[in-house]
């Protein structure tokens, strides 16, 4: 599979705006409700959602800066928490998924820390009834190994996301929906990585191997 960077970019920033959309469009939806509520009890409420849509499409915004985006404020090792707290916000508003973390390391290169947040994203759209979500990375004799672990009822996985990020996905295929999978192999191709996951019924096991550039 072989995508230009252009396109690969365009699709990318289709899956960040449908991403953005629904947080952004509440906040368009409670600033007209406040326009034209006068009871000030409805008006606290307003602002409530105002308040928790802006904070949602701020969470959303930094996780995929780093996630998908060049980054341009880290330096070559992003440590650790950085990714942690971008993957706790994007879960904060989700109580069925429980998170568990396994990070002897304190930092990991910035194609490790991209890899792993993306990773965290395919394992959370495969709970869409709730579960686990397992993450584990460190780093080692200039590698970075990552596992993200996604077990509960009934597993939501396009096998498409598979192929992509196993490269044999066909070019005429490739969607917003697979680009960041196919972003993942091509970075794993230009660091001599490796990337692979297995899939059963009740759970996603994600892992990667991904040589320091």
């Amino acid at each position: 599979m072989t995508t230009s960077s252009i396109e690969l970019a365009s699709l990318l920033c289709s899956r960040l705006c449908h991403d953005m959309l629904s947080p952004v469009g509440a906040l368009t939806n409670g600033l007209e409700l406040l326009a034209d509520e006068k009871d000030p009890e409805m008006r606290q409420r307003c602002f409530e959602l105002l308040d928790q849509s802006a904070r949602i499409s701020t969470d959303k915004l930094k996780f995929f800066r780093l996630a998908f985006g060049a980054a341009g404020g880290f330096g070559e090792m992003v440590a650790v928490s950085e990714a942690k707290v971008l993957v706790d916000a994007l879960v904060a508003n989700n109580p069925r998924i429980t998170l568990a973390w396994a990070l002897p390391s304190d930092s990991l290169p910035k194609a490790a820390i991209k890899t792993l947040l993306n990773f965290a994203l395919i394992g959370l759209e495969a709970l869409p009834r709730g579960g686990t979500l397992e993450i584990a990375a460190e780093y080692r004799d200039n590698h970075s190994e990552l596992v993200v672990r996604a077990a509960g009822p009934r597993i939501a996985f396009d096998r498409s996301v598979g192929a992509a990020l196993e490269g044999t996905l066909p070019e005429g295929e490739l969607s917003s929906r697979t680009a960041p999978a196919a972003m993942l192999y091509q970075l794993a191709v230009e660091l001599s990585g490796q990337l692979q996951y297995v899939l059963a019924e009740d759970a996603l096991v994600l892992g990667a191997v991904l040589p320091r550039a």
